[in-house]
């Protein structure tokens, strides 16, 4: 099928407008030439883009269709200019997904990391739950993935960093009831305690129930919360108790006034935070650069806390 970039960008910019005239002065067009253009999208795509009216210009209803892919592959098209310029002047571009339990607690250190080694390298965030990471991990929309091991990913590549332990989150109340056998607190003796989470699809949350022997049936689980942060203020309030990891012991104390946290005696529940990338990328500098700045920046944090 036979169409331009040209085509695109010109039934983009009258969809945007409603206006053929305005549109033309957009993308620095005459008129005639542009709407020539629009003709023979519509002739290769099999008819028309678009209603015309006396005063209005609506799309039709293939038009809404193309429109879709048009603007896709406009913003595609953009993208790859920019990496061109970028590679051609040297510069290096980065896309890093993350989970929201770990993101708000890494990531200054990590790009103020990143930034320090290369002030060229260009870095873009996704911030998203662990099966969508993985998903835009293969569909290659984004490098590789900061997540909790195991991944469950097919056809990735894990690399361990750090080890992120679980404590007990709660209010002074709450946590008075554990108080006097802290030496031998141990995640199961949470069975029969009103426990807040995460809401589904977290795998914070999965985690969780996992340690403390629960599952999601139980009538003590409520799993509602969209965020640690918001966890923090509800258990700090005595709404129930939750497992903190260490990443966000610290910054989540400091942020609300009468949360309390507990540590688990040993071994002391734990998650795996690691590094994941496509098993078909090519061994380079950058995942090794990348895994050791996340581990510095997460090692301090726990370290920290500990």
């Amino acid at each position: 099928m036979n169409f331009t970039l040209r085509q695109l960008l010109y039934f983009n910019a009258v969809a945007q407008q409603r206006n053929f005239g305005r549109a033309a002065q957009m993308c620095n067009v005459s008129q005639p030439a542009l709407s020539v253009q629009i003709k023979a999208l519509e002739e290769t795509l099999g008819g028309a883009l678009f209603e015309r009216k006396a005063r209005d210009i609506l799309l039709t209803p293939l038009g809404r269709d193309v429109l879709e892919y048009a603007r896709q592959i406009l913003g595609a098209s953009d993208r790859l200019d920019q990496f061109a310029k970028d590679h051609s002047s040297g510069h290096r571009s980065l896309s890093i997904g993350i989970i929201p339990t770990i993101a708000p607690y890494v990531l200054p250190g990590v790009l103020a990391g990143l930034r320090a080694a290369d002030v060229s390298l260009r870095v873009q965030i996704r911030e998203a739950r662990t099966e969508r990471l993985l998903t835009m991990l293969r569909a290659g929309e984004i490098d590789a993935g900061v997540v909790a091991l195991p991944s469950g990913g097919s056809e990735l590549f894990e690399f361990p960093l750090f080890e992120d332990r679980f404590l007990l989150a709660g209010s002074s109340a709450r946590l008075r009831n554990f108080s006097s056998d802290t030496e031998r607190l141990r995640p199961l003796d949470l069975q029969n305690a009103q426990l807040m989470l995460l809401d589904d699809g977290h795998c914070l949350t999965d985690q969780a129930l996992e340690v403390c022997g629960q599952d999601r049936s139980s009538g003590l689980i409520n799993m509602g919360a969209s965020s640690l942060a918001t966890l923090s203020r509800l258990v700090a309030e005595g709404f129930g108790l939750t497992l903190m990891p260490e990443l966000a012991a610290r910054s989540e104390s400091d942020a609300v006034p009468g949360l309390e946290l507990m540590r688990f005696a040993s071994p002391q529940p734990a998650r795996t935070v690691g590094l994941v990338r496509r098993s078909s990328t090519s061994q380079e500098d950058w995942f090794e650069s990348l895994a050791d700045t996340i581990r510095t920046v997460g090692e301090s944090i726990v370290t920290q806390t500990r």
